[in-house]
Formats: C-alpha cells, sequence, structure tokens
C-alpha cells in the first residue's frame, strides 16, 4: 500500500478523485484512512484550492464550480433535464399568485412549459422569458426595466432593483451555478447574486430548480443560506447521506416523484 504521507503529490491526486467522485471531503476522514495529520491534510485542501480545483469548508472542502457560459449559450446545456425540471416545478405554482422568475435558462424551461390556462401575475427580469410568459392569455406579466446584462440575460440594476423592492411574491423561482449544504446556492456573477438577494427578501417561498451538476459545489458569490431555501427541485432523488446533510427546513422533489 502507498505511503499517503510520504508522497503529496500522490495523496493530493486522491483527494481531486475523491471531491470529483463525492463533491466534498472532510478532514478528519481523510486523515484517518491515509493515516496524516489533519493539519497536513488541510495544506493539502490549501493547495488544491489555490489551483481552483475546490474551495475550504469548515471541516474540509468542495468542489469548485466551473463558471458557466452566458445566457445564449447555456439555453441547450442540459436541456433536456430542465425541461423535466421546469414540468416538476409547475406543480408548486400556485394559482392567481404572483411569481418571479428570475433570469436562468432553467426557468426559461419553467415559462415555456406553464399550461395555457393558469391564472396569476409573472415577474421577471429576462425579456426571453417574458416573451415566452406573454402566450399565456390568462396571465399578467411583469417585465423589470434597465440594461439587459449580457452574460445573464436579465436585467440587474438599479432600476430592476427599485422595481422589486416594490413587489411582494408568493413564489419566486431562483437560479444558481452551484448548491452546497453548507455554503448554499451560489453563482459566478456578483451583480446578479446581489439581485437575487433583493427578490428572495421580497418572497414568502423561494424555489430552486436544480440540475444535478451544480449540486455539492460552490461558485464565488453566495445567493442564499440553506436556511433561506424553501424548496429545491432536481431531475434525480439525493443520496440518503447527502440529503442528510441538508437543513431540515429545505424538502427536496425529483421529477419522478409526487407532490
Amino acid at each position: 500500500m502507498l505511503d499517503y504521507a510520504a508522497f503529496p503529490q500522490q495523496r493530493q491526486e486522491l483527494i481531486h478523485r475523491r471531491l470529483l467522485k463525492n463533491g466534498s471531503v472532510v478532514c478528519a476522514v481523510l486523515a484517518e484512512e491515509l493515516n496524516v495529520s489533519e493539519h497536513t491534510i488541510r495544506r493539502d485542501l490549501q493547495e488544491l484550492s489555490q489551483q481552483g480545483i475546490c474551495k475550504k469548508v469548515y471541516g474540509g472542502a468542495v468542489l469548485s464550480a466551473l463558471r458557466n457560459d452566458n445566457f445564449v449559450d447555456r439555453k441547450q446545456s442540459n436541456y433536456d433535464e430542465k425541461k423535466q425540471i421546469a414540468q416538476k416545478c409547475i406543480e408548486f405554482i400556485q394559482d392567481n399568485g404572483c411569481v418571479f422568475l428570475d433570469a436562468s435558462t432553467t426557468n426559461l424551461a419553467l415559462a415555456k412549459a406553464l399550461p395555457k390556462e393558469i391564472k396569476g401575475t409573472f415577474v421577471t427580469n429576462s425579456p426571453e422569458i417574458a416573451v415566452s410568459l406573454l402566450q399565456l392569455e390568462y396571465c399578467e406579466v411583469i417585465l423589470l426595466g434597465g440594461e439587459i446584462h449580457r452574460d445573464t440575460g436579465g436585467c440587474i440594476g438599479g432600476m430592476a432593483i427599485q422595481q422589486i423592492q416594490e413587489m411582494i411574491f408568493d413564489q419566486v423561482f431562483i437560479g444558481g451555478c452551484a448548491m452546497d449544504h453548507e455554503v448554499g446556492l451560489t453563482g459566478f456573477c456578483y451583480a446578479d447574486c446581489e439581485f437575487k438577494k433583493i427578490v428572495i427578501k421580497q418572497a414568502n417561498q423561494v424555489i430552486v430548480p436544480l440540475t444535478k451538476n451544480k449540486i455539492s459545489m460552490v461558485a464565488r458569490y453566495v445567493v442564499a443560506r440553506s436556511e433561506e431555501i424553501d424548496i429545491i427541485v432536481m431531475s434525480t432523488a439525493l443520496d440518503a447521506t447527502l440529503s442528510s446533510q441538508f437543513k431540515n427546513n429545505i424538502r427536496f422533489y425529483h421529477t419522478n416523484q409526487e407532490k
């Protein structure tokens, strides 16, 4: 058996493989398994974090998310999975409610999937989502204004923020780049993440549609802590170990599950 205490490069390669497989690692577990001190593992994680491979969290580390392309390019990524998640999200939308859809590609899939007979008010900061919502005959559609941010595909500036602060939402559907049980929902664009935080403050219920490639990962800026999220909708169920790590307030749903 390899003496990992004597071979730091091989030790870090093993840790990297564990991060890719599980999304996170725990210092104490690795230290015992590899027969090294927790201090040694923390040094390894520091080295890996400097390479951009992971982000250190209390007691261990989580895999770093990769920065996404702009809104136009992301629309085709995981397209079928997003459509499945969108169909599940429809089950949670309250009739005659006031619902906010932020500028995410999964929310675009949701807007396109909404049944024609649905009633209510839909607010969005995405012109493309607004165009899809206009196909709904019985819905009021409100598009927030201002400059359109190219990467996010939505308005996230002062005008949009001012409008949001005058609204109260029954539900908001918020996208993100990564989700971790300790750090919460995170993203790469600082202005967009700050905009999402303001939206969440105006919401009675926060729903996060999440593709499976974003779970147990961390991006650069926090959007919402786990305790601020009510529902996460995914295409597949989390395994029991990972599910148990999340806050009890979050309800997880997947596309093959009854509401």
